[in-house]
C-alpha cells in the first residue's frame, strides 16, 4: 500500500466501507422483509425494485457522466445513501408494519438508481489517482478487497444481530456510508464541470457519440465482451450452486457455505499472485482460460472437497484477467469520455448476469446441472483461447519484423 497515493488510499477506504455497509444492509433487507411479510413474492419485488431502475439508468445516464465533477458527485451519492438507510429505521420508530416496508422499497429504489453512477464514476476516477503502471495492481487490490468484504460481511452481520435489534443494522450502514463520504473529501478535485445545453437533442447526440466511441475501439469492445462472458457464468452459478452441492453432491449446508467462501478467498490470493507476475496479454488470457476451466472441472467432480478446490482455483485465476482488462480499458479509453464509456462497459456486464440466471433457469432446456457448468465454462474458454493465440501470433510477427 505504501506505493499508492493518498487519494487512492482514500478511494480504497471508500470502496471497502461502502461494500461492507451495502452487504450488511442487503442481508437485513431480506431478513426484515421476510419477517414482516412472510412472502417470497415480496422478496422478488424487492430485488426487481433495485435491479430494473439500475439497468435503465445505466443505459441512459452515460452522456451526463462526462459533464460532472466526479469527486463531488461521488460524495453526494454517499451522503444520499447514508440518509436512505435511515428510512427503514424511521419506519420502525413510527411503529406500524407498513412504514418499514415502504422505507425498504424506497431504499432499494434509491440504491438501484445510484449504484451504476457510483460504479462508473469511481472506475473512471481510478486513473486519476494512480499512475498507469499501478492500474493493474490497483484494480486487483480493489476487486480482491471488495470480494473479501462480501465474504466477511455476512458473518460480521450475524454477530451484530446477536447483540443488536435487526433494524439497528441500518444505522450502522448509514454511519459507514457517512464515513465513506468523509473519506472522499480527502481526494482533491481534479475533474472539471463542462457547460452543456441539456436538451433532448444534446442528450441523444451525446448518447450516440458515446456508443459510437465505444464501438470504435475494438480492443475495449473485445475485453468488455470477454468480461461479460464471465458475468454470464456468475449469473448462472447463482442458480446452480445450491443444487450442485446439496443436490448432485449431497452436501450439507455448512459445506455449501465453504463452497461459497472458497471463491472470494481464492480471489484475494489471486490478487496477491498478480502483484508477482508480469502484466501481459499471455498472463491475462491465461487467467481467463483457467477461470473458465474451473467451471468445466465441476462437470467431473463427485465430492464436495473437489468442488471447493475448483471454486478456489477460479477465484485465484480470474483476477489475472479482471484486473488487467480493467487497467487496459482505463488506459486506452479517451480520458474525457472514460466515465461515459465505463458506463457502457458496465451496462454490458450487468445485463449479462441476469441472462446467465435466465439461461440456468429455463425449464425447457434439457441440460442437467453438470452440462450447464461445462457449457458456461466453454463460453469463457473458447474466445479466451482464440485471443491468446492471436496475441502470441502478433508478438511473434513483431519479433520477426525487428529481425
Amino acid at each position: 500500500m505504501k506505493k499508492y497515493s493518498k487519494s487512492f488510499k482514500s478511494l480504497w477506504i471508500v470502496e471497502i466501507v461502502s461494500e461492507f455497509g451495502g452487504a450488511a444492509g442487503a442481508i437485513v433487507n431480506g431478513l426484515l422483509l421476510y419477517e414482516l411479510t412472510g412472502s417470497r413474492e415480496w422478496m422478488g419485488i424487492l430485488w426487481l425494485v433495485y435491479f430494473i431502475p439500475s439497468l435503465v439508468l445505466q443505459g441512459i445516464s452515460s452522456p451526463f457522466l462526462n459533464q460532472v465533477i466526479k469527486e463531488k458527485v461521488l460524495k453526494n451519492i454517499q451522503l444520499i445513501r447514508a440518509g436512505a438507510y435511515l428510512l427503514p429505521l424511521a419506519g420502525f420508530w413510527i411503529g406500524t408494519e407498513t412504514e418499514p416496508i415502504i422505507g425498504l422499497v424506497i431504499l432499494q429504489c434509491i440504491l438501484g438508481l445510484l449504484q451504476p453512477i457510483f460504479a462508473s464514476l469511481s472506475f473512471s476516477l481510478l486513473p486519476e489517482v494512480c499512475t498507469e503502471d499501478e492500474l493493474a495492481d490497483a484494480n486487483g487490490l480493489l476487486d480482491g478487497t471488495l470480494r473479501l468484504m462480501g465474504f466477511l460481511a455476512p458473518g460480521v452481520t450475524s454477530l451484530l444481530l446477536l447483540l443488536l435489534p435487526m433494524h439497528w443494522i441500518y444505522g450502522i450502514s448509514a454511519i459507514l456510508f457517512f464515513i465513506s463520504f468523509l473519506a472522499l473529501s480527502r481526494i482533491p478535485q481534479t475533474s472539471t464541470q463542462k457547460v452543456a445545453t441539456w436538451t433532448k437533442k444534446f442528450w441523444w447526440s451525446e448518447m450516440k457519440e458515446g456508443y459510437r466511441n465505444f464501438f470504435s475501439y475494438p480492443q475495449l469492445l473485445r475485453l468488455t465482451i470477454l468480461s461479460s462472458t464471465v458475468q454470464f457464468a456468475v449469473g448462472a452459478t447463482l442458480v446452480l450452486s445450491i443444487p450442485l452441492i446439496q443436490g448432485e453432491l449431497g452436501g450439507e449446508t455448512w459445506e455449501y457455505g465453504i463452497f461459497k467462501g472458497a471463491f472470494p478467498i481464492g480471489y484475494v490470493l489471486g490478487m496477491l499472485l498478480l502483484t508477482k507476475l508480469p502484466k501481459s496479454p499471455r498472463t491475462m488470457y491465461f487467467g481467463l482460460i483457467g477461470g473458465g476451466f474451473s467451471f468445466v472441472l465441476l462437470y467431473f467432480v463427485h465430492s464436495v472437497p473437489f468442488a471447493w478446490l475448483c471454486e478456489l482455483m477460479g477465484g485465484i485465476l480470474f483476477p489475472l484477467f479482471n484486473a488487467q482488462s480493467a487497467a487496459i480499458f482505463q488506459r486506452e479509453a479517451p480520458r474525457d469520455r472514460l466515465a461515459q464509456l465505463s458506463a457502457v462497459r458496465m451496462l454490458f456486464m450487468r445485463v449479462s448476469m441476469p441472462l446467465g440466471i435466465l439461461f440456468a433457469s429455463l425449464p425447457f432446456l434439457t441440460l442437467n446441472i453438470r452440462h450447464v457448468y461445462i457449457g458456461i465454462g466453454f463460453i469463457i474458454i473458447l474466445p479466451g483461447l482464440y485471443y491468446l493465440i492471436a496475441s502470441l501470433q502478433t508478438k511473434e510477427s513483431l519479433i520477426s519484423d525487428k529481425l
